[in-house]
């Protein structure tokens, strides 16, 4: 499995509060950032793959609600985790 338990806690100890915060905005947009990376190296490799490509439409939309939720409380929020994942937007 390419996400076991210590990469989610690494994860969530760089972008939450500690490594055990798994219900902040910035941890769980994180951890959706390197889903979507993980699945778009794999649909290069395998693009007939439609589950995997509708599980990564998926995944952006979540990402995508949740940064529409932090940008409308907390702005500053919002940009200290676009800066840090390095999103577009």
């Amino acid at each position: 499995m390419y996400l076991n338990p210590a990469k989610k806690e690494e994860i969530f100890g760089q972008y939450g509060a500690n490594n055990k915060d798994t219900g902040s905005a910035e941890s769980q947009i994180a951890l959706f950032s390197y889903r979507i990376s993980h699945l778009t190296e794999h649909l290069k490799k395998n693009h007939k793959d439609f589950r995997t490509a509708r599980a990564l439409t998926s995944l952006v939309g979540k990402r995508r609600a949740l940064l529409d939720y932090l940008y409308e409380r907390d702005i500053n929020r919002y940009r200290a985790i676009i800066k840090a994942l390095g999103l577009r937007k």
